[in-house]
């Protein structure tokens, strides 16, 4: 499957608003709706955010179990739920959505960081320990987020350690306030760290999505879109919809000669537990 391309769509994140962007999704419903969307459209992968009422970042069970049943009524699109939505929580906050839901992938920020240059994104050693031991006796593959290059290293470390499986999978998150800035010569460096036998994927946050996502695909990755990522799909032109972050990727790849794979595609290529 080597001109597969797994392409990740992230349709809400933690932090944009309606007040950003007034076509987010943010309800469980418009949340599935907008994957059901994007799953149509090509997409292989949803990356699982959710939001309080007010819509704020959160880790309630009840919404991300009300959007995983309602997304699941209608695809089979691949599941990643996220680890980290919301500051300060407890390990068992984070970590029960993908316990109780058994989704097939999610997430595993290898480390902290100062986030935003106004709070720190805290992944202590004892979390990551509890965590990556977590998603095996769950059977969940984790999806490892670098936000910068000591966190492979400690990703390596968890590998020698047992606390991390090989195969790997990595999300290169770039640009980033307080992580390494969207470069082309950053998203190189960081391939060449991780080790042989790993799959990977990558995204530029704001402007610099696109330069990230041609590069990416130039070095044999997979990509990530979506609002989470950006809210913009041209300078001052608001996306409409996920959708169109996911048909452009898809022109994109058609054009360099590869296709996007499908959900079981995506879940061979990865080894996921469905496959």
């Amino acid at each position: 499957m080597e001109n597969k391309v797994i392409l990740t769509v992230a349709t809400t994140g933690a932090w944009p608003s309606k007040q950003d962007t007034p076509y987010i999704p943010l309800t469980p419903e418009e949340i599935a709706d907008e994957v059901y969307a994007c799953y149509k459209a090509g997409a292989s992968i949803a990356h699982i955010h959710v939001r309080d009422d007010e819509g704020k970042a959160s880790m309630s069970f009840e919404k991300f179990e009300k959007t995983v049943k309602l997304i699941r009524e209608r695809c089979d699109i691949v599941l990643n739920l996220t680890t980290s939505g919301g500051i300060g929580l407890t390990d068992e906050i984070r970590m029960k959505p993908f316990i109780e839901l058994k989704p097939e992938l999610a997430s595993y920020d290898c480390g902290s960081m100062n986030w935003m240059h106004t709070t720190v994104f805290e992944n202590s050693p004892k979390f990551l320990e509890k965590l990556g031991l977590a998603m095996q006796e769950n059977n969940v593959k984790p999806e490892i987020e670098i936000f910068d290059a000591g966190m492979v290293y400690n990703a390596l470390y968890y590998l020698k350690k047992g606390v991390l499986k090989a195969p790997l999978h990595f999300q290169f998150v770039l640009g980033a306030p307080g992580g390494m800035a969207a470069t082309v010569e950053n998203l190189v460096f960081l391939k060449n760290l991780i080790p042989e036998g790993s799959t990977w994927s990558a995204l530029g946050i704001g402007k610099n999505h696109l330069p990230i996502l041609y590069a990416t695909l130039a070095l044999g990755g997979n990509v990530r879109v979506g609002m989470e990522d950006n809210i913009y799909y041209a300078p001052k032109q608001l996306a409409k919809s996920n959708v169109e972050f996911v048909e452009r990727t898809k022109r994109i790849v058609k054009e360099m000669g590869k296709e996007l794979a499908t959900p079981d595609e995506a879940r061979a290529i990865l080894g996921l537990k469905n496959c």
